[in-house]
């Protein structure tokens, strides 16, 4: 081959190596995209080298022209030790995200070079979830379909070098949650706003957390509310404040206007105020009824929190509550039975606790609360130390009480008044569960006592009361000194077994006086009927004897109930006092059983009987002048029960509802000074309407009249 020829084949060759070449640089751009996921990691490692933070990324998707997908992407982020905090890595991770990108030229021009010096990129971030967790605190951020953008400058100086410069970055965290252990956070929302020309600090926005909950469980505290923004003072660089907070507790509004948190002392100090809460808007008071309690009027109040690692203070807190403050129990037909006046300036005062987060082996076990005090009512309350775990089946507690003036503050409605005076004091003992609370022998006492007023249904008047005015027939419980052990049940049975030093019945200037009465009463204990209540092992001093009552079930709702009371060793005078017999004196006791059937205001007696429980004397006094003044008849009477010894003395009663009574007495003895002490035989029936006698206290004081005639006969005999 000639020289020429050569000359044309290199030519030809070389033309097929630049063509190849061309080729070559043409597909390195789609290999390079082809090949991009067995790689991205590798890029991502050396262009982060040297940072403080690593990002893995997997599952790594081929780019588009506006954007990159990836399965998940871990970040660690290191914080270097300053003078306010330890170093400390986070670990943020992100399922299913893809990062979309903008460029927007800056050169001076305002268009698109081939190669531009500056260029705008905007970046976005989205997934599925977002996690967050540090690595020296169980604690876990998590959020669902997070958005987070970031302003990015692309620069080129002297060459090909590109560099970097953040602008901004942006998320705004909605509906977010924050756990720990079994305690969580819902509902979280911030909207995370950073600048480089606001050096990089937070801008002022609201936070918010709208549920605190433990195992599912809401806690009394939530609907917090709270400006913040990181501006570093530099004064206090370690100090983060929260400004304008507000929040639920026990659903009652409390605010206030700063919390400092020091980063450094991991302390804060601020005081919450309560200020006119209406306690109607407190869950469970806000309606009338058999279950329910209705609450009226509005209380305030400061509590001032210290709060310090995982304890937290509360010093000299106090409770407010305005004029016409209280609380009504309502019965079953939705009437008002019983209130609590809990008005005055300082309801609750002085109110301390100490509230520790406890955790084992570095996890969160519950809650531990001591130093629980207050003055409450003039007197004070205090609590024994409590655990609180979520894993225990039961809290313990037992609060005790000291000369707390609550008996001056309750009022009964209805068919019964009521005037109380007094303090009172003792222990009860509680255990919480989640399904209620139970009460295990809580023992309370008073050295006061009060009026119980028993007001008889109104009826149509008649006419003299119309002019005269009516007839007080209202019957008085007048008691002292009482004494309580309590016991619940998680159903609501409840039991109290009583004692008082005095119980007096007073009704038309006249009463009778009950000493140490003391019994158990059992309230919402049937299940199929739970306006039974049921009065069992009563007894009391009655007239120098004893009154009981063995069983006693009344149902409260249909005012029915029967019984049998039960008397032992009570003296014949005391009874004859009672029925205002003036001439007749007598010696002995006497005991027995009178059965009880109550039916709304009616009361029926059926053969009850009291006898004597040993032989005594009867004398039947009288002045010279009536016996001289007597007849013979009448005198002989006066002679036969001038000192009359009887051996035996029986009674019978009987009472239909309308208060109709019949009474027969029966009495064997003699008078030894009389006929040479002959046995004489009486045999008495009373006829008397016994709801005149309940009302008034006394019998006719003819009585003595038919001793006389029965007397009388036996001696014409």
């Amino acid at each position: 081959m000639d020289k020429k020829g050569k000359v044309i084949l290199q030519k030809k060759g070389a033309l097929r190596i630049l063509l190849a070449l061309l080729v070559l640089l043409a597909l390195l751009p789609t290999a390079a995209w082809f090949f991009f996921p067995w790689y991205a990691q590798s890029l991502v490692n050396r262009a982060l080298e040297g940072k403080p933070f690593r990002v893995e990324v997997s599952g790594v998707e081929r780019p588009g022209i506006s954007g990159i997908g990836f399965r998940s992407i871990r970040v660690l982020l290191t914080t270097p030790p300053n003078d306010c905090s330890d170093t400390a890595t986070y670990t943020f991770s992100l399922t299913n995200s893809f990062l979309s990108w903008h460029f927007e030229n800056r050169d001076t021009l305002g268009s698109w070079s081939l190669l531009p010096d500056v260029v705008n990129a905007a970046f976005t971030l989205e997934a599925d979830s977002l996690t967050v967790k540090p690595d020296t605190e169980t604690v876990t951020f998590s959020d669902c379909k997070p958005q987070i953008k970031a302003g990015i400058e692309i620069s080129r100086k002297k060459g090909h070098t590109l560099f970097f410069t953040p602008l901004s970055a942006s998320y705004s965290i909605e509906g977010a949650t924050i756990t720990r252990e079994k305690l969580r956070l819902e509902d979280v929302d911030f909207k995370v706003q950073l600048r480089a020309a606001e050096n990089w600090q937070q801008k002022l926005d609201t936070l918010r957390i709208a549920q605190l909950l433990n195992e599912g469980n809401p806690l009394p505290a939530g609907n917090f509310k709270a400006l913040f923004g990181f501006k570093k003072d530099q004064l206090k660089p370690c100090i983060i404040t929260l400004t304008d907070c507000s929040m639920e507790l026990f659903h009652w509004k409390a605010s206030t206007e700063r919390i400092d948190y020091d980063l450094k002392k991991k302390q804060s100090r601020f005081i919450l105020t309560l200020a006119q809460i209406p306690l109607t808007e407190i869950q469970g008071y806000n309606q009338g009824g058999s279950k329910t309690l209705f609450a009226s009027g509005r209380i305030s109040g400061f509590i001032p929190v210290e709060f310090q690692d995982s304890t937290v203070l509360v010093r000299n807190a106090v409770v407010m509550a305005e004029k016409g403050c209280q609380i009504v129990f309502y019965s079953r037909k939705s009437k008002p039975w019983l209130s609590l006046n809990i008005e005055g300036n300082e309801v609750v005062k002085n109110l301390n606790a100490r509230i520790i987060l406890n955790s084992h082996n570095e996890k969160l076990s519950g809650l531990a609360m001591s130093d629980l005090s207050a003055t409450l009512f003039g007197g004070t309350i205090f609590s024994t130390p409590v655990n609180i775990d979520p894993s225990a089946k039961a809290t313990l507690l037992t609060l005790k009480l000291n000369n707390i003036k609550l008996l001056d503050r309750v009022r009964m409605h209805g068919d019964f008044k009521s005037s109380m005076k007094g303090s009172l004091s003792g222990t009860i003992p509680l255990t919480i569960t989640k399904n209620g609370f139970l009460i295990r022998n809580a023992h309370l006492q008073s050295s006061g006592g009060g009026t119980v007023t028993m007001v008889e249904p109104s009826k149509k008047q008649s006419a003299s009361e119309r002019i005269f005015g009516p007839q007080k027939h209202d019957t008085d419980y007048i008691f002292s000194e009482p004494e309580f052990v309590l016991n619940r049940s998680l159903n609501g049975s409840t039991t109290i077994t009583f004692s008082l030093k005095n119980l007096f019945r007073k009704a038309n200037e006249r009463e009778i006086r009950l000493t140490l009465p003391k019994g158990t009463l059992t309230l919402w204990h049937n299940r199929l009927n739970l306006d039974i209540a049921s009065l069992s092992n009563f007894s009391a001093g009655f007239f120098d004897g004893t009154i009981a009552i063995r069983h006693f079930d009344f149902d409260m709702a249909k005012k029915k109930g029967e019984t049998t009371l039960q008397f032992n060793t009570i003296p014949l005078q005391k009874l004859l006092d009672l029925q205002g017999a003036k001439k007749i004196y007598a010696t002995g006791s006497a005991g027995g059983n009178i059965p009880v059937k109550m039916n709304g205001n009616l009361f029926e007696i059926t053969n009850g009987g009291m006898n004597a429980e040993q032989s005594g004397q009867i004398i039947y006094a009288t002045t010279p002048e009536e016996r001289a003044a007597a007849n013979q008849g009448l005198r002989t009477t006066y002679e036969a029960l001038s000192n009359f010894l009887y051996v035996e003395l029986l009674s019978s009663i009987n009472m239909s509802p309308d208060g109709n009574s019949t009474i027969t007495i029966k009495i064997k003895g003699r008078n030894p000074d009389y006929q040479s002490g002959r046995p004489v035989e009486l045999n008495l029936n009373v006829q008397q309407n016994l709801l005149d006698l309940m009302r008034s206290l006394t019998i006719s004081s003819d009585i003595e009249q038919i001793i006389s005639e029965k007397a009388l006969q036996k001696r014409e005999k």
